[in-house]
C-alpha cells in the first residue's frame, strides 16, 4: 500500500497545468500572467518571485507598483499569476515564475507581446517626369514587428503585399518603410496613388492614399545674338521651355561668378512654361568669359538643367555676318545706282514730295496734364495740310510699336479689333525689342475737323492706362506718312513724363507707453506711391508735440519690386496727454500726385461708451410691495472714468434723484479687454421716486464721458399694469375621430398675457396652440390626440412643480415635427368633419378650424397591468401684475381610461 501511494505522488509531482508561452495584450491595458505548480504535501516553506529582464518585479514579499502578485493554494496546486497594469512598450519581454521551496524548485515563463496599430503617412511625393523616382511610405509606432506593405494605382494593385524590414524605437515601439520606385509619366498628374498596410492589429488594411506633383524639367538653349561687329558687345540668350511647375530658378555662371537676373515667365498652351534670359559681354569681358553656362533649377531637383557657350564661336559667327553684310552692301549699292537713274527719270516726283512734305504742319506731342498710374490719359497730335486727310501716323512707345489693345463689342460678343495700318520694318542694327508695347491702349483718328481753304486738319490720338513698370522713363512717338508709302515724312517725340500715383496713407497707429517715460509713439505710413518725394507735417491742439528722429533707412522712401515707394513719419505725446480726451494730433501727407493733402486725426485712446437701454425688474424677495430695480449696461469706453446721473422727467421739468428716493450705484468699471471697460447703472428701491411721477412721467439715464460732446440718455416710462380676468376651468370638446379640442378665454389684460400649454399623464409635454387678440380679450385654442405609442423618439419630458411649469420651446419644436407626418391626414379628416367645426367654432369661438395644428400627446402605461395614466391638460398664464404665473388646468376623469 505504501508502494502505491509513493508511485502516485511520483507521478503527480511531474503533472502541471498548460499554458500559453504567448500572451498578446493591447497597449495600456492590464493583463494576468500565469503561473501554477504541483505542491508536495508540508511544504511550509515557499518562496515564490518573478523575474523580468533579470531583475525581480515581485515575490510573495514584495511588489512593485506597475505589478500585483496574487498567491493561493488549493490543495496540492498552487496558483501564483501575476498582474500588469497599464501594459508600455517597455512591459514587452519574457517573465519568469520561481517557485522554491524545501522539496520543489520550479520555473515557468511567458513571454508577453504589445498590440499597437501603426499610423501610416507618405511624405511629400516630389517626382521628375521620365527619371527613375521614389515614393517613400512610413509606419510608426506599432508591435508586434510583422507588418506588410502593397501598392495600388488608380485602385489597381501594382506590387503585391511585401514583409518590411522594421527598426526597433526609443519608445519599445517599432516603424517600417516601403519604397515604389518608378518612371512617372503625364498620365500620372491626376491618378490616385495609395500605399497599402496590413497589420494583425487591424481589422481592415489602412490605406493611405495620395497624388504625386510631377515636375518637367526644360529643355535649356544658350546662343549668341547676331552683332555687327567683334568690336561691339556680344549678347547671349537663354531659352529654357517646357518646364512645370513655373517655380524655377536661373542664373548664368562666369568663372564661377552668378549674375542675378529677373526672368520673365510665360505660359505655353500645353500648360508648361517658358522663360528667356539674356547676358551682355562687354568687350573685356568678352575677351575673358571663357565658357559661360545657364543653369535651370527646379525644387526637388537634385541635378539641374544646364547649356553652355563658347564666346569664341560667337566671333566665327560675327565674321560670317560682316561677310554676309559685305555682300549685301555691294548688292546695296547696285540698287542705288538703279534707283538714282530711276529718279533722273522721273525727277517731277521729288518735286511733288517736296510739295507734300511742305504743306504739311505738325504740331508737338500733346501729353494729359497728369499721367496718374490707373487713370486713362490721352496723347494727341494735330497735323494741318492740303493733303491731310491722305495721312496716316504710327505711335511708338520709346521704339515699340503701339498696336489697339482695346475690345469693342460685336454682335453681342467681344472682338480684338487692331488698328494699326501701317508698321515699319526695323532694320537689323536696332535693340531687341517686343512685337508690341505693353499695357492698354486705344487709338482714336479723327477725319479732317475743318478746312480753310485747301488747308485742312487731323487730330490723331490715343488713349492709355499708365503703368509704372511700363511708362517710367519713356517717351511717345509719332511717325507721319502718306497712306500706301513706307517712306516717313515727319516724326515727334513727346517730352519725358512723369507717372505719379497717389500714396495710400494708414491710420495713425498708437504703440503702447514707454515703461519708464509714460511717451506714446504715433506712426503713420504712406506706400504705393510715385516720385519719392513726400512730406509729412504733424499738428496738434490741447498739447505739446515732438518729433521723433527715426534711423534714415526707415524715414526715407524705400522701393519695392514694382517701383513704387513707401515710408513712415513718428511723432510721440505723453500718455496722460492722450488720454485725458482734450488732446488731437492730425497729420498732413502733401504728395505731388495729389490735389489736396491727406489728413488722418486721432484722440488717444479714447473710446465711446455703448448704452443699453433701460431695464426693469420688480424686487426679487418682497415683490408684493412694488419696489422696482432699474439698470442700463455701459460697454466699450475708454479711459475707464465714468459719470451716471438717474433723473426724473415731468410736466413740470426734470429732476435728480435723491438718495432718499432710491439707491444709485455704478458697477465697475471692469476691463473687458485692453483699453476697454464695462459698467453697470442700478437704480434700486424706486418706489418713493416713482410717486411723483405720474402715468406720462419718466425716468432718465445719463452717462457721460470724456469722449462724447453731449451726454448719451435712455428713457424709461412708468407704465401700468392691468390684471388679467382669468375663467375657473377649460372648455373641451371631443369629436368622434378621437381629437379634443381645448380653448381658454382671457379678458381685461393690459398688456395681453402669455400662454403656454401642455399635456400628458405623470409628466407633462408643451403643446402648440393658436392665439387671437382682441381690444380687450386674448382668445387661444389648443387641438390634441391621445396616442399610446411614441411619435418618434421619446422627448425629454419635464416635470410640473406645484408652484411654476417649466416649458421647454425646443421640445414643443421636436414634437411638432414629429407630429406633422404622422398627424397630416387625421389633421384633414378631422377639420373637414361638419360637427366637428361646429362644435368648436361654438365652444372655442374659432372660424378656421381646419388652419389648427393637432398635437399628439404621448400617454405612458405603467404597473403590473399595464394601465394608462389619466390625461392631464394645462395652460400656465403668466402676466407682469401678476407675482406668481396662474394654472388652469384640465384632467382626464376616471371612467375615460382605458387600458
Amino acid at each position: 500500500m505504501k508502494f502505491k501511494v509513493l508511485l502516485c505522488f511520483c507521478v503527480l509531482s511531474h503533472i502541471k497545468q498548460v499554458f500559453p508561452t504567448e500572451i498578446f495584450v493591447h497597449l495600456s491595458s492590464s493583463v494576468v500572467l500565469p503561473c501554477s505548480f504541483h505542491l508536495p504535501d508540508n511544504d511550509e516553506l515557499l518562496n515564490i518571485t518573478w523575474f523580468f529582464n533579470g531583475s525581480v518585479i515581485a515575490s510573495n514579499n514584495q511588489t512593485g507598483s506597475e505589478y500585483n502578485l496574487t498567491t493561493s493554494a488549493s490543495g496540492l496546486n498552487g496558483f501564483f499569476p501575476q498582474t500588469v497594469y497599464n501594459a508600455t512598450p517597455l512591459n514587452q519581454g519574457v517573465y519568469e515564475c520561481h517557485v522554491k521551496s524545501n522539496l520543489t524548485n520550479y520555473v515557468s515563463n511567458v513571454t508577453l507581446i504589445i498590440l499597437a496599430p501603426p499610423s501610416v503617412s507618405v511624405p511629400s511625393p516630389e517626382v521628375v517626369l521620365g527619371r527613375e523616382s521614389t515614393v517613400e511610405c512610413w509606419a510608426k509606432g506599432f508591435s508586434p514587428p510583422n507588418i506588410t506593405f502593397s501598392w495600388t494605382r488608380a485602385g489597381k494593385v501594382i506590387r503585391d503585399p511585401q514583409k518590411s524590414i522594421t527598426n526597433y524605437t526609443e519608445d519599445g515601439l517599432y516603424e517600417g518603410r516601403s519604397q515604389l520606385v518608378f518612371s512617372p509619366k503625364l498620365a500620372d498628374r491626376n491618378t490616385t496613388y495609395a500605399c497599402v498596410v496590413n497589420h494583425e492589429t487591424l481589422e481592415k488594411p489602412l490605406v493611405r492614399e495620395f497624388r504625386i506633383n510631377i515636375t518637367i524639367l526644360p529643355k535649356v538653349t544658350v546662343s549668341a545674338v547676331p552683332s555687327s561687329s567683334r568690336s561691339s558687345p556680344l549678347t547671349l540668350a537663354c531659352e529654357i521651355n517646357g518646364f512645370y511647375p513655373q517655380n524655377v530658378s536661373v542664373m548664368w555662371l562666369r568663372n564661377g561668378t552668378v549674375l542675378p537676373e529677373t526672368p520673365q515667365i510665360q505660359q505655353n498652351n500645353d500648360g508648361t512654361y517658358r522663360m528667356s534670359r539674356f547676358l551682355t559681354l562687354s568687350l573685356d569681358e568678352r575677351e575673358t568669359a571663357g565658357q559661360v553656362q545657364c543653369v535651370a533649377q527646379q525644387p526637388h531637383v537634385s541635378q539641374p538643367v544646364l547649356s553652355s557657350i563658347d564666346p569664341s564661336a560667337a566671333d566665327s559667327l560675327v565674321q560670317k555676318l560682316v561677310l554676309t553684310k559685305s555682300a549685301k552692301a555691294s548688292v546695296s549699292m547696285m540698287i542705288i545706282s538703279l534707283v538714282l537713274v530711276l529718279l533722273l527719270c522721273f525727277g517731277f516726283s521729288w518735286k511733288r514730295r517736296d510739295e507734300k512734305q511742305k504743306s504739311l504742319s505738325v504740331s508737338c506731342i500733346i501729353l494729359p496734364p497728369r499721367v496718374v498710374v490707373g487713370q486713362k490719359g490721352r496723347v494727341t497730335i494735330s497735323i494741318e495740310g492740303r493733303r491731310a486727310d491722305q495721312v496716316q501716323t504710327i505711335w511708338f512707345l520709346n521704339d515699340v510699336p503701339i498696336t489697339d489693345t482695346s475690345y469693342t463689342e460685336s454682335n453681342g460678343s467681344r472682338s480684338h479689333t487692331p488698328r494699326t495700318s501701317h508698321v515699319t520694318l526695323l532694320s537689323e542694327k536696332a535693340p531687341l525689342l517686343a512685337c508690341t508695347a505693353l499695357g492698354y491702349y486705344k487709338l482714336h483718328t479723327r477725319k479732317p475737323l475743318h478746312s480753310t481753304g485747301p488747308t485742312k486738319q487731323l487730330l490723331s490720338s490715343f488713349t492709355f492706362i499708365p503703368n509704372l513698370s511700363v511708362h517710367k522713363g519713356a517717351v511717345f512717338k509719332c511717325q507721319i506718312s502718306y497712306k500706301g508709302k513706307d517712306k516717313i515724312v515727319m516724326e515727334r517725340v513727346s517730352e519725358k513724363f512723369t507717372v505719379l500715383s497717389p500714396p495710400e496713407v494708414s491710420e495713425i497707429r498708437l504703440s503702447e507707453p514707454n515703461e519708464e517715460t509714460g511717451i506714446v509713439t504715433m506712426t503713420v505710413e504712406a506706400s504705393h506711391f510715385h516720385p519719392d518725394i513726400i512730406t509729412f507735417r504733424w499738428f496738434c491742439e490741447g498739447g505739446d508735440l515732438c518729433p521723433v528722429a527715426v534711423p534714415s533707412a526707415l524715414a526715407a522712401p524705400r522701393p519695392d519690386a514694382q517701383g513704387f515707394f513707401s515710408a513712415r513719419s513718428q511723432c510721440r505725446l505723453p500718455q496722460t496727454e492722450l488720454e485725458r480726451g482734450q488732446t488731437a494730433v492730425w497729420v498732413t501727407v502733401h504728395h505731388m500726385s495729389l490735389k489736396q493733402p491727406i489728413t488722418r486725426k486721432t484722440r488717444g485712446f479714447i473710446k465711446k461708451p455703448t448704452v443699453s437701454e433701460i431695464i426693469c425688474t420688480r424686487h426679487p424677495t418682497i415683490p408684493q410691495e412694488g419696489l422696482l430695480t432699474l439698470a442700463c449696461s455701459i460697454t466699450s469706453y475708454y479711459p475707464p472714468d465714468i459719470a451716471v446721473k438717474w433723473l426724473k422727467r415731468c410736466n413740470n421739468g426734470e429732476m435728480e434723484i435723491k438718495k432718499e428716493e432710491g439707491l444709485v450705484e455704478v458697477c465697475g468699471p471692469i476691463q473687458m479687454q485692453l483699453r476697454t471697460f464695462k459698467a453697470m447703472a442700478v437704480l434700486t428701491e424706486v418706489e418713493n421716486g416713482l410717486k411723483d411721477v405720474d402715468q406720462d412721467g419718466k425716468i432718465v439715464c445719463r452717462v457721460e464721458h470724456c469722449s462724447l460732446l453731449e451726454p448719451i440718455e435712455r428713457v424709461w416710462t412708468n407704465s401700468h399694469f392691468v390684471a388679467p380676468s382669468i375663467p375657473a376651468s377649460l372648455s373641451v370638446n371631443w369629436n368622434n375621430d378621437g381629437v379634443g379640442v381645448f380653448s381658454l378665454c382671457v379678458s381685461g389684460g393690459v398688456p395681453h398675457p402669455k400662454l403656454q400649454w401642455a399635456a400628458g399623464g405623470s409628466t407633462l409635454t408643451p403643446l402648440t396652440s393658436r392665439e387671437t387678440e382682441k381690444v380687450t380679450e386674448l382668445h387661444s385654442v389648443c387641438a390634441l390626440v391621445k396616442s399610446a405609442i411614441p411619435q418618434g423618439h421619446e422627448a425629454s419630458f419635464q416635470n410640473l412643480p406645484n408652484s411654476q411649469f417649466a416649458v421647454l420651446q425646443s421640445e414643443a419644436e421636436d414634437e411638432k415635427a414629429d407630429s406633422e407626418r404622422g398627424q397630416e391626414k387625421l389633421t384633414e379628416r378631422a377639420a373637414m368633419t361638419p360637427d366637428f367645426k361646429e362644435e368648436t367654432t361654438r365652444e372655442a369661438g374659432q372660424d378656421e378650424l381646419e388652419s389648427l395644428y393637432i398635437n399628439t400627446v404621448y400617454v405612458r402605461k405603467e404597473g403590473r397591468r399595464a394601465e394608462r395614466d389619466c390625461l392631464r391638460v394645462t395652460v400656465e398664464i403668466t402676466h407682469p401684475a401678476l407675482h406668481l404665473p396662474v394654472y388652469c388646468t384640465w384632467t382626464e376623469p376616471e371612467e375615460g381610461v382605458q387600458s
